[in-house]
């Protein structure tokens, strides 16, 4: 696997040399031999405006920097800085999230790691952007914490010419908890460049991403302290008076992934009626990822017996994945693309364990190649996309298809529609998994079918009525993890593959009503599972509504914003969360939910500046105490946080 560190030697090459060229070329502007260059960048920065201020994601589609303050980017301001609707947090920041829907579809051909319920601020591939800006901009964004801590995010990004961007960033967080030993802290570093050439026939970018995510784990709260939780008892109001399951465990999610996209074109043959253009294409991606789960001291028989006193579970991933092919534009056939790519990867432990006469092993090991393609059209108001993938190989067979239509009525109705097609082995961690837990330990790579998934996917968007999606599932040999009857008071948390197909359908509703400087923001989820057992369970309801007041005061300098949002689901079999694998499992013996949720916010914007006032769950004290995130693990108590987001444009 050398040629691996020999494209990372490449990669830090590349971004070396643009900026000794880029250093270069400011060099002889100042020596006065490219003067007119100098002054029409001296010019371009004059007359920046707002929308040159550009974002691109892994599709290239430019999305503008949106300084705006509207109800949306309240919705935003959290951990994720993203929409949480169908999600539910635990009790700290930088803990999981309990998800209230499921997504269905994914575009991998291959498992993903295991640990999921640490994977949710963990930044994937997807969630990288690359930049280009006629002057620096940076961005900072704060929030407080609960209890010695605060939330973090500094970005910069800066065009040393027109030609070369670069952008990095660092989002870190610590909080204590209200709640012993809860304690979470984690830190996201990213390092982007990109490069264009003048002549436009040579583009590339690439990323550096390092990663960690620690969490001290208490075990939620022991099962004779919920009645005294959910009675409102005075003498356990301040949180930290309960006594967890254990106070001793911590588990930390490090990744570290290097990416580089280069594309060359062949031919570019362009003029006002034809467009024919080849490009060759080679992408590399290496990401290594660990995760560890460690209890000091002591073991506890909340998880069963174990060989050691002392808990030390380590788990690593080794992927890397490289493709090259090319890509065809035409104005008559369309745009295509095809590729052939190689995918190396080493997963497991040290060692191997020896249980009960069966000998567990330590490693799922493979390399292989296979193929992709991609194709899209647009013609009269239709737009059609294609892409998909297949493995080459026996051992991981994988393969995904995903197609959709789009279809612009006018300018205020869009219609999508969509089949998507999808077969992978289940994650790592339902194949394999190692413990000093004696009940933590299996072996199912070849017991385990490919999880299947087809489904349908509907999509209208427009203001005047509202915003619709609706997806309708077909899911067979589902895989997850299961809570099985428990001997002695042990829990028996073990991956479960159901046999049986699946149906899975949800509904989601968005309008907002708007009179005058009032607004109505309404977010509504249906959901219904179809199965002969209950092996996913997801809440039939999930609502969001926000009634807010809206205006421009102080001569338009400053935009207010306050209201309040209600957040409810319905009660269901609430997940639970086992945190030695960092994940949630099924569970249908303690239903949760139907509590609702207020918060009330004060928002407002000067300048490039966006302040964030909110008092969370202020109904918790007059409401009842039967919120909780998942059995045996609260939900917030009532709090008031601050934040900002500040935006330099030099």
């Amino acid at each position: 696997m050398q040629i691996k560190y020999f494209y990372i030697l490449i990669f830090c090459l590349f971004t070396v040399g643009l900026s000794s060229q880029t250093k270069l070329n400011k060099a002889y502007a100042g020596n006065g031999q490219d003067s007119s260059s100098a002054k029409k960048s001296k010019g371009f920065k004059e007359l920046a405006t707002i929308d040159m201020y550009l974002q691109f994601n892994n599709a290239l589609d430019s999305i503008q920097v949106d300084t705006t303050l509207t109800i949306k980017k309240d919705y935003k301001f959290n951990y994720l800085q993203k929409d949480n609707f169908d999600l539910m947090p635990f009790a700290n920041i930088g803990q999981t999230y309990n998800t209230l829907s499921f997504n269905a579809w994914d575009n991998n051909t291959s498992p993903l790691f295991g640990a999921r319920a640490r994977h949710f601020n963990y930044l994937e591939h997807n969630d990288i952007m690359s930049y280009e800006v006629p002057t620096p901009w940076t961005r900072l964004t704060y929030k407080t914490a609960f209890e010695q801590g605060q939330l973090l995010d500094a970005f910069f990004t800066v065009n040393l010419s027109k030609q070369f961007n670069f952008s990095f960033a660092y989002k870190g967080l610590r909080s204590l908890g209200n709640y012993q030993n809860s304690l979470t802290s984690s830190g996201n570093f990213r390092f982007i460049s990109k490069y264009k050439a003048k002549n436009e026939k040579y583009h590339a970018k690439g990323y550096v991403v390092m990663q960690d995510l620690l969490n001290q784990e208490n075990g939620g709260l022991d099962t004779e302290d919920i009645d005294n939780f959910t009675s409102g008892n005075e003498e356990f109001l301040d949180r930290s008076v309960f006594d967890p399951v254990f106070e001793n465990a911590e588990n930390i999610l490090k990744g570290k992934r290097f990416y580089f996209e280069q594309t060359y074109g062949i031919l570019q043959d362009t003029d006002s009626l034809s467009n024919n253009s080849i490009k060759l294409i080679n992408k590399v991606s290496l990401e290594d990822k660990y995760y560890q789960y460690s209890q000091t001291a002591s073991a506890t028989s909340f998880f069963g017996d174990a060989f050691t006193n002392s808990i030390n579970d380590k788990v690593k991933l080794e992927n890397f994945k490289t493709s090259l092919g090319l890509s065809y534009i035409n104005n008559v056939i369309g745009n295509i693309s095809f590729a052939v790519n190689y995918t190396d990867i080493n997963y497991g432990y040290n060692s191997v364990v020896l249980l009960a006469g069966e000998t567990i092993t330590n490693r799922i090991k493979s390399n292989f190649f296979g193929v992709e393609g991609e194709y899209s059209k647009t013609y009269k108001g239709f737009n059609i996309t294609g892409k998909g993938g297949l493995n080459l190989s026996d051992t991981f067979v994988g393969s995904y298809l995903d197609g959709t239509l789009n279809l612009r009525l006018n300018e205020d109705i869009r219609l999508a529609g969509g089949i998507a097609i999808n077969s992978r082995l289940a994650n790592y961690n339902h194949l394999l998994y190692q413990s000093d837990y004696i009940n933590y330990n299996w072996y199912n790579l070849e017991d385990f079918e490919n999880v299947n998934t087809q489904q349908l996917k509907f999509n209208l968007k427009s203001e005047k009525w509202l915003n619709a999606t609706l997806d309708l599932s077909n899911i067979e040999n589902y895989t997850y993890f299961n809570l099985e009857e428990t001997v002695d008071g042990v829990k028996m948390i073990e991956p479960k593959q159901y046999n049986k197909p699946l149906q899975y359908l949800r509904l989601k509703l968005q309008k907002e009503i708007k009179v005058g400087n009032f607004a109505l923001d309404n977010t509504l989820m249906y959901q219904n599972v179809v199965s002969d057992e209950e092996v996913l369970n997801v809440p039939a309801i999930i609502t969001r509504n926000t009634l807010y007041y809206s205006n421009q005061l102080f001569k338009k300098s400053m935009t207010l914003q306050t209201g309040v949002t209600f957040n409810y689901f319905s009660e269901y079999n609430m997940n639970g969360y086992d945190p030695l694998l960092a994940e949630f499992y099924t569970q249908n013996e303690t239903k949760l939910g139907g509590f609702p949720r207020l918060d009330f916010f004060i928002n407002a914007k000067v300048r490039q500046t966006r302040i964030f006032f909110k008092a969370e769950h202020f109904n918790s004290s007059f409401t009842g105490y039967d919120y909780f995130s998942a059995p045996n693990n609260p939900y917030r108590d009532f709090t008031i946080r601050f934040g900002i987001v500040w935006d330099f444009f030099l």
